[in-house]
């Protein structure tokens, strides 16, 4: 795997520095990431349950995409690139809202992260990369709200804190067109 380095940043998402992802996830410093949500035109959202070949929470179901842009890219540029490298399709997607956040994860990682939420629909097929995806499926917000109440253990730890923050987001401002 090509060494990756993180941007790191403030609370305010102002560069401090870049260092390289495994070591900012092992000293648990705040980066910048990006969180993907799709929805169809029935509005499920599309899960992916991560491959169990991922460096930490493998096998847990989680929005359609996350992951860190690089140097060069702002979060909407790298989140195009990367749905398209795990989910193998081309989406547009528009920021909806930004957190911080931080949780404990396995393999002796932390998450610390400047999120930037990022919103789009898709209806058309998924071509997952079982590298990066061990399964999908869409799901309604009602039914996703009960299964994350009722077996947390199946969802990363992201996940579940940003998605009552996503159902306040849709509440007021509906789901992408």
């Amino acid at each position: 795997m090509e060494e990756q380095y993180l941007t790191l940043v403030n609370e305010h998402d102002e560069p401090v520095g870049f260092m390289e992802k495994m070591e900012v996830h092992r000293k648990a410093l705040l980066h910048r990431a990006f969180s993907v949500f799709l929805f169809n035109s029935r509005g499920e959202m599309l899960l992916q349950r991560r491959s169990l070949k991922k460096y930490h929470s493998g096998g847990l179901w989680t929005n359609a995409c996350c992951s860190h842009p690089y140097r060069s890219e702002t979060p909407v540029q790298a989140a195009v690139r990367r749905v398209r490298e795990e989910l193998g399709m081309d989406v547009a997607v528009v920021p909806a809202f930004r957190f911080i956040y931080k949780a404990e994860l396995d393999n002796d990682l932390t998450e610390y992260e400047y999120d930037h939420v990022l919103m789009g629909r898709h209806d058309g097929p998924v071509h997952a990369n079982e590298d990066e995806v061990g399964d999908h499926r869409y799901m309604s917000m009602d039914e996703l709200k009960h299964s994350i109440y009722d077996h947390p253990e199946k969802y990363t730890a992201w996940f579940k804190i940003a998605f009552p923050m996503l159902e306040e987001y849709v509440s007021a401002n509906g789901l992408p067109v």
